[in-house]
């Protein structure tokens, strides 16, 4: 498979960074996938004189290959050809084997280095998804600073046979020495967490913030840029840095930028974030508030941190459909994802849940590998813009269905049927599938401030005024967690600024 000049171009650069010879230790047959990955691997190494092709038996995958420097045994090895989101992650494999540093903090690399006992970790993946990337990225670097892990990427489409034996119907799926052991995107730190427990951390030395961030989203960094600019002393405490955007795949509507991708925007983001003087805290769940003489924000891990003013950034996530067998099969053919999830329901029936844009975005991208799509809407009109309506419309394997409520989702080890019902002559029907993609739309993640004090609406949202600030002085919020009319990137961006402002006005009236 050929790589384009514009490729090579961009990876000659990447290239010339590589510290020391590496060998690419290869184990092929004479099947047409093995002569896939042998033309790129030769197309690589033709690229510089630093990498080396051999051959070797690695297992009973094949195609895979292993990247090692001569003499020393690796940990990182590729099953299938490490193409689309997870070209990158070769790439990254291959300079940090040669010996270039992990771009992490230092106490998670010691945190890394201190694991003693012997961890093999397999991620299965699919080439269109954008979340695998993530954590095929974080568990090689773990395998190039401890010598007692190891990772295996899978990619699906070359190991459909294996995919489907261990039934796994959601990527990124990860197992460790055998065993499940995460779905979905996780970052260096969340992972770690799993394997080695949360890091007990003393936050007294911190001090007291001027302005405190909730959330790592584009409103969050927003707010943080702009309270350092100010000159204040700015914390942003996070789970996981790029909120929801880290899910979306095309952003054409950001001013400037013709089109660009969630995970890039918000990589860029979090750049321009740390060329601030900005504390950043990761990986920490913040599970209370308390308006005292200062505010203190009590965290998962027993930490507090304390602030003359907070920002909750807090964001959304996805709505669920609370019908019987959501949770029971999640992962199991019940999913959010259509990008990351849909090769593995290639030639299969589906169902999208909601007729809005999510919705017939995702019929469409799926009718492309499912054999029928059916879109389900509550409502007697589809609530999605006319130029997603009209192709899905015209699309013969997709089927909609509207004024339909969805009952039961049902199946035995995963999805086999789903249940509805006609909401103008309550008759209930059932269609054979086997993956059901929910697209509902958003709810804000504030269930934990119900007690706080802080005023929500019926929706959740956090009532704010003009200046992003919340019915409790010295508390601000923005983005999508909040009552804003619109949920866009931009809007939370400029929400986050706004509350920052606010912020900083309050401040200076004290």
């Amino acid at each position: 498979m050929a790589l384009t000049s514009e490729i090579k171009s961009q990876l000659k650069q990447y290239l010339a960074l590589l510290e020391s010879e590496v060998l690419i230790e290869a184990d092929l047959t004479t099947d047409e996938h093995s002569q896939q990955v042998k033309d790129f691997l030769d197309e690589i190494a033709q690229m510089s004189d630093k990498i080396t092709i051999v051959e070797g038996e690695l297992g009973s995958r094949k195609p895979s290959f292993t990247i090692r420097k001569k003499e020393k045994e690796s940990g990182i090895l590729f099953a299938g050809l490490p193409l689309g989101h997870e070209f990158t992650s070769f790439i990254l494999a291959l300079l940090q084997v040669s010996g270039r540093t992990p771009k992490i903090d230092e106490e998670v690399s010691k945190r890394i280095q201190a694991i003693t006992q012997p961890l093999h970790f397999e991620t299965y993946v699919s080439l269109s998804c954008h979340n695998c990337p993530d954590v095929v990225q974080a568990l090689n670097i773990m395998a190039v600073l401890n010598p007692a892990i190891s990772h295996t990427m899978v990619e699906g489409g070359m190991f459909q046979d294996e995919v489907k034996s261990k039934g796994i119907l959601s990527v990124p799926a990860v197992y460790l020495n055998g065993q499940e052991f995460s779905s979905g995107r996780a970052t260096i730190e969340q992972l770690l967490e799993k394997i080695a427990g949360p890091t007990k951390e003393d936050f007294s030395d911190k001090g007291i913030y001027d302005v405190l961030v909730v959330g790592g989203g584009p409103a969050g960094n927003s707010a943080a840029i702009y309270a350092a600019r100010k000159g204040l002393k700015t914390g942003l405490v996070a789970e996981t840095f790029g909120g929801q955007v880290m899910e979306t795949v095309g952003i054409e509507n950001m001013i400037g930028t013709l089109y660009t991708e969630g995970p890039k925007l918000m990589s860029q983001v979090e750049e321009h974030t740390k060329s601030y003087d900005v504390d950043i805290i990761k990986a920490q769940v913040v599970t209370s508030i308390e308006k005292k003489e200062t505010i203190e924000m009590t965290l998962a891990s027993g930490g507090v941190l304390k602030a003359k003013t907070v920002i909750l950034a807090l964001g959304a996530k996805w709505r669920n459909i609370n019908v019987p067998g959501e949770e029971e099969f999640r992962n199991k053919g019940v999913t959010y994802c259509p990008h990351c999830d849909g090769p593995l329901f290639e030639g299969k029936n589906v169902a999208v849940i909601g007729g809005g844009n999510s919705g017939l975005e995702a019929a469409l991208d799926l009718a492309g590998l499912a054999k029928q799509v059916y879109v389900l809407e509550f409502l007697p009109e589809l609530k999605a813009d006319k130029v997603l309506q009209d192709p899905a419309n015209e699309t013969s394997n997709v089927t909609i269905l509207k004024n339909v409520a969805t009952k039961e989702i049902v199946g035995d080890s995963q999805v086999t049927e789903l249940h509805y019902v006609e909401r103008d002559t309550n008759e209930e029907r059932s269609i054979e599938l086997e993956g059901v993609f929910v697209q509902i739309g958003l709810v804000p993640s504030t269930s934990w401030l119900k007690d706080s004090g802080i005023e929500l609406n019926q929706r959740g949202e956090i009532v704010v005024d003009k200046y992003g600030s919340t019915n409790i002085c010295g508390i601000f919020a923005a983005g999508d967690c909040t009552d804003s009319a619109y949920k866009q990137i931009i809007i939370s961006m400029g929400s986050g600024a706004t509350a920052a402002i606010g912020a900083f006005d309050y401040l200076i009236r004290q």
